[in-house]
């Protein structure tokens, strides 16, 4: 059955790449944000290079996920037995996430972002024990969002994910022991955005974060991300450090920003913020 969906999420990947190669789907927008953080790794004459890198990334995360997401829906709920070996894949846990992971156990924050296959890690967590909770902004078409909820983003047909609204609805749930995931991008929209520097370039950040911890200030905030290196996907799991700095509207944010920044610079096309208008609030010329 494995050889079956992986040669079936192989075909999926194939065709969605082909497709939205030929559509050139967000091509201005990657090429825009791009040029407009001028990463020192990145020049313009690789920029199609990069833009076809991260089209082809994309659409191979997404055959994984519809077709093959099964294997990380299936791993033990116990971190003695990594690293092990599941459906044809070696999954491991980066040097010193364990004893994160199991400070996870007991809630806190968890900020992620569209950063290579991290839909995957949702159901990893769990199957780790790790009592999560996601908040996610429904996506379009409707079916997609049904597809995500029912087969993605769910454990044994529980789903993780909430539809909590309002800001006090998130710290009960940090008071119940939970570990609050949030999607911590960039270009937050709301008139109580914060003001924040990422990737060299103003953004508008989001303020639940500072929320929550002006609230609950001894909550510790964590941040994932799922390496790939051949036939191994390799779980790392960190704690976030940042100090008050009367001279940041955000410190928490500036300490997300500066790890996120640091995965975009090791691999710019497992970003898939470049797709978005990630910089529209403090620079919308750029995108026309």
């Amino acid at each position: 059955m494995f050889v079956i969906n992986k040669f079936l999420a192989s075909l999926f990947s194939s065709v969605i790449y082909a497709v939205l190669r030929i559509l050139g789907w967000k091509r201005k927008a990657v090429f825009a944000n791009l040029l407009h953080v001028s990463l020192a790794s990145v020049q313009p004459v690789d920029l199609p290079r990069l833009y076809r890198r991260l089209l082809c990334n994309l659409s191979r995360h997404a055959g994984e996920l519809l077709f093959c997401f099964g294997i990380y829906k299936k791993l033990p709920a116990d971190t003695a037995v990594y690293p092990c070996r599941l459906g044809g894949q070696d999954f491991c846990l980066a040097d010193g996430s364990a004893p994160v992971l199991e400070k996870m156990r007991r809630g806190g924050l968890f900020l992620t972002a569209h950063f290579g296959n991290y839909e995957a890690i949702g159901p990893w967590l769990c199957r780790l024990g790790i009592p999560l909770v996601a908040s996610y902004i429904p996506v379009r078409p409707a079916w997609l969002n049904r597809v995500l909820d029912r087969r993605i983003r769910s454990v044994d047909g529980r789903p993780y994910g909430i539809d909590a609204r309002t800001p006090r609805e998130f710290v009960r749930l940090l008071d119940e022991g939970k570990l609050f995931c949030l999607l911590a991008d960039q270009d937050c929209r709301i008139t109580s955005a914060l003001p924040g520097t990422f990737l060299g370039q103003g953004a508008n950040m989001n303020p639940l974060p500072d929320f929550l911890l002006r609230h609950r200030p001894a909550t510790p905030v964590y941040a994932c991300w799922l390496e790939e290196s051949c036939n191994r996907r390799i779980l790392h799991a960190e704690e976030l450090e940042f100090r008050t700095n009367e001279n940041s509207p955000s410190p928490v944010i500036d300490s997300y920003n500066c790890w996120l920044e640091t995965r975009i610079k090791e691999n710019p096309s497992l970003w898939y913020g470049f797709t978005h208008r990630r910089f529209y609030s403090e620079n919308p010329e750029i995108y026309f």
